[in-house]
Order: C-alpha cells, then sequence, then structure tokens
C-alpha cells in the first residue's frame, strides 16, 4: 500500500487484518474476528483476527522451523543487517499509513504517532548495525593445551507479548532486536491495537525476511497470550504489561520448558524538582512527562515531588500550563491529548479520581472525564496534600493524574522517590551538578532524565528495577538479551589418557 493516505478523515470502510503465519495473512482457523471501535470516534475502523491455541501451534511450528533449519541464524550478520535496514527503509515509506492506523485504535495523535514511527524506523537502522557486530570473547591463558572460546547464540524462538498503549513503538523496541540476535519470532498484540503489527510483519517479508521468521497471531490474552506463555516449542517470552500480569507469564513460562523472561512491568515515577531548577522548563517537562500519551506511558511521571520553598509557585507555573494543553480529536495535528484507549482504563482512571477525593487528596486542578459529543476523553489531573496510604499516591494509574508532595532535604527526596515497589524510570530538575548525580545514583530506576523526560533513542536500553521487571531493551543490551553464552574448549595438546 502506498502512503497517500488521508491522515485527516475517518476511513470510509473497515480495513481487514489476518493473522501473519510462514510469510502470508491467514485467516483464523475458526473464523473468528474481532471489531475495534476508535476510542476517539465510536466508529468501526479494523477488524482483526481472533486465533485459537491451534493458530498458536501452527505459528510456533512456523517459527520453529525456521530457527531449526538456519534459514535465519545461519546467515551472516551482513546479510540480516541488509534486511533490517531495507526495513527501516518501508517503514520510512509507509510512516503515515501506520501512524494512522496506529491513532484510530489507540486514540493518540496523530502528530505524535508519526513522530514514533520516524523513531522506529531508527530503530532498525540501529539493529542492522548490532547484527554485524555480535561477539564473543577468546581466552588464550589457559595454558598450551587449552584454547577457550565464549559465543553468543540466538536464543531460539522467541515470544512477544506487547500492550496496547505504544503498540508500534514497543514492538520496534524489541523486533529489530530480537532478529539481529539470529532469533525467530511470534508476536501477539494487543486484541484491541492489532493492525500495526501486522503491517510490520508484512513490511519485513517485503525487506527480504524469511518465511517463517516473524509470524504474528491476534487474539485475548488469556487464550493467544496463555498458550505462547506455556508452549514447549517457546524459548523465550518477552512481555510487556502490568506487574499483575508479568506474574502470570512468570509462573505460565515456568511450568513447561523454564523459559529465559524478559518483562517491562509497571511503574510510578517520580519527578524530582529542586529550588535550583528552571522552573519553566521543569514544570512544561513535569506537564508533558504526565499527559504524554494521556498518561497511558509505563514511564509516565506520575508522582511529583517537589522542593517545598518553590512548590505554590511551581504548581501555578504547571497548572498554566496544563490549562494550555490542547486535548481532542486525534486526527487534528494540533492535538497533544487524544482519547482513552480503552473503556475498561477510562473507568479505572476515573475510579482512581473519585478515590483520591474519598482518601482526602485534594483535587486543586481538572476534573476528569471531558464533556465531548464521541469518544472518551480525560483531561490533566493535580492531587496535592497527598498521604503515602493514598491509591494515588502509590498504584499505577496509567492516566493523566500527578501526585504532588513536598521535600525538605535531598536525602528526603530520594527515599520519597524510591518509597515505591517499582523501579522503572525517574526525572530530576535542577541545575546544581552534585546534586543530579547524587539524585541519579541513589534512586532506583531504570531510566533516569536530568533536566528532561521520556528523551532518548535506539542506542540507550529499556527495562527496570524491583517489580518494574527483568532484563533490558534496544541498545546494544536488547541483542544481548535474546542471546545465550557458550563455552567452548579446545584442546590443543597430547591427551593424558585417563584410563592406561
Amino acid at each position: 500500500m502506498t502512503d497517500n493516505i488521508d491522515i485527516t478523515s475517518l476511513p470510509e470502510k473497515v480495513r481487514k487484518f489476518g493473522a501473519f503465519v510462514d510469510g502470508k495473512i491467514q485467516p483464523p482457523l475458526l473464523g473468528h474476528t474481532t471489531i475495534r471501535n476508535s476510542p476517539a470516534h465510536d466508529v468501526p475502523v479494523t477488524e482483526c483476527a481472533s486465533c485459537s491455541e491451534d493458530d498458536v501451534n501452527i505459528a510456533v511450528t512456523s517459527a520453529r522451523a525456521a530457527f531449526d533449519d538456519r534459514r535465519w541464524s545461519g546467515l551472516s550478520g551482513s546479510q540480516r543487517a541488509t534486511v533490517l535496514l531495507n526495513a527501516g527503509k518501508l517503514i520510512r515509506e509507509r510512516n503515515n499509513e501506520i501512524a494512522y492506523w496506529e491513532t484510530l485504535e489507540t486514540g493518540k495523535p496523530i502528530s505524535q504517532t508519526i513522530g514514533e514511527v520516524a523513531g522506529c524506523a531508527d530503530m532498525f537502522d540501529y539493529a542492522s548495525g548490532l547484527a554485524r557486530t555480535i561477539h564473543g570473547d577468546s581466552f588464550n591463558n589457559l595454558g598450551d593445551d587449552l584454547f577457550g572460546v565464549v559465543t553468543r547464540e540466538p536464543v531460539g524462538v522467541v515470544g512477544l507479548i506487547t500492550p496496547w498503549n505504544f503498540p508500534f513503538l514497543i514492538l520496534c523496541e524489541r523486533v529489530p532486536y530480537i532478529l539481529a540476535s539470529g532469533c525467530t519470532l511470534v508476536a501477539k498484540p494487543s486484541e484491541v491495537t492489532s493492525a500495526t503489527t501486522v503491517l510490520l510483519a508484512e513490511i519485513l517479508s517485503e525487506a527480504g525476511l524469511p518465511n517463517g521468521v516473524m509470524n504474528v497471531v491476534t487474539g485475548s490474552g488469556s487464550v493467544v497470550g496463555q498458550a505462547l506463555c506455556e508452549h514447549n516449542h517457546i524459548d523465550m517470552i518477552s512481555f510487556t504489561g502490568s506487574t499483575a500480569v508479568g506474574r502470570n507469564v512468570i509462573r505460565a513460562s515456568g511450568e513447561t520448558n523454564f523459559k529465559k523472561l524478559g518483562l517491562e512491568l509497571g511503574g510510578k515515577n517520580p519527578q524530582i524538582v529542586f529550588a535550583d531548577a528552571n522552573l519553566l522548563d521543569a514544570a512544561d517537562g513535569v506537564a508533558f512527562g504526565m499527559c504524554f500519551n494521556t498518561g497511558q506511558c509505563c514511564v509516565s511521571g506520575s508522582r511529583l515531588i517537589v522542593e517545598r520553598s518553590v512548590m505554590p509557585k511551581f504548581l501555578e507555573l504547571l497548572k498554566a500550563k496544563l490549562s494550555k494543553v490542547i486535548v481532542g480529536d486525534p486526527l487534528d495535528k494540533k492535538t497533544q491529548m487524544g482519547a482513552i484507549t480503552t473503556e475498561t482504563q477510562n473507568a479505572t482512571i476515573l475510579s482512581y479520581i473519585d478515590k483520591g477525593k474519598e482518601e482526602g487528596a485534594i483535587l486543586s486542578f481538572g476534573s476528569g472525564a471531558l464533556d465531548t459529543d464521541v469518544g472518551q476523553f480525560i483531561g490533566p489531573v493535580v492531587f496535592e496534600e497527598v498521604t503515602r496510604d493514598m491509591k494515588v499516591y502509590s498504584d499505577e494509574i496509567f492516566g493523566p493524574v500527578i501526585s504532588v508532595s513536598p521535600f525538605d532535604t535531598i536525602d528526603e527526596a530520594i527515599k520519597m522517590a524510591n518509597d515505591t515497589k517499582y523501579g522503572l524510570a525517574a526525572s530530576v530538575w535542577s541545575e546544581t551538578v552534585e546534586k543530579v548525580l547524587q539524585v541519579s545514583r541513589q534512586v532506583q530506576a531504570g531510566r533516569f532524565w536530568v533536566n528532561t523526560t521520556l528523551a532518548g533513542g535506539p542506542e540507550l536500553p529499556l527495562g527496570g528495577f524491583k517489580q518494574s521487571g527483568w532484563g533490558r531493551e534496544a541498545g546494544k543490551y536488547g541483542v544481548e538479551e535474546y542471546t545465550q553464552i557458550k563455552s567452548v574448549h579446545f584442546s590443543t595438546g597430547k591427551r593424558a589418557h585417563w584410563i592406561q
């Protein structure tokens, strides 16, 4: 499909997407499909396959055969790199198409999805270089009779389970690295945002990826996701989602073959603002950190920890920024916050707003649901006088809601930042080098931003501490995540026989 698409209007008809198995689109065996309505417009936009366990078995068999016969892992790094570079080029050529269907299914602004898709192409470019640089080590210090080599080998068949909040971005933070390592995969996107995962599989096939190396099965987590986690021919599961579901993935993955696991889970991420920060910059950054993707972001800055002496002034600046955020039709390029992606999540966010008020927190900005003719929209919300026993303080709300807490000393700020079961991300705002160094060293978070937030690129790894997950994605670590290490010992001398 060409990228000559009107991204400002709703589609004239529902677009159908099947599963993608062994290099081609396949209908689900039972013929079941799911219609997805745009959460911003309340109209049907896509129809995707609802796969069964039998569909999963066929897809895994395809991926297993593709790995075992070495049609991909047996290629040179330069050959794999060529395919990944081709894919990056094709993603750029189809940027608007991918962004359009992503916006329709998720409700996020078209300006955001266009940027995200461009960043995804960069992931493939970067991973192509890593495909050529995978290497091991050698040990020439074992004496004259023994030589040692350490190699990195692909882990095998990967089951990739991705969420609905960043369907294409999170997919592309993993797929090019999985492929660069030489693995094959079966991807399972969220059943409400499946379209762009199928599009990526088509693009990779066009880019030269051999049949069976990337397969896509769409459908519910309880059926398709569970089947992948329990499947004996899946060697590794990469899961992104909530910590609660992550626990289920751990249990299911150990039932058969003790799969390797990569987990990126929940977060309740602090943004620490010191009195010596550029407060206007910090206010803009905090607003961005809590509102980006309508707060449906695992690294969203949902806890504001601000130095008490400047808290009144800073909150005034923050609320002034929030009052200017443009919430509305995601197909309008001026929109900054779109719709809440699912009805369940919409209800969850609103319930937390009600809970915060019930527990005694002061709702000092916003109200919750916005009054619109169509769609489900929630504007930014600020809670003050929040105590650590409140749900809005401790729970991941996954919406544009921030809780505010004051601090007096740097040690207090660090203690408050670490006062959570999560450790996914954090930000600090200060003009003092010593402060940001101390905070960045002592706050427990896998990603840390100084005088910015939600920034990065394909070079830097993603992942969390504590109950925010295991392992790392992206960067060179992202390829290493999908490999295993083998020690090879070469005897170079005459054997001294054990049995005479």
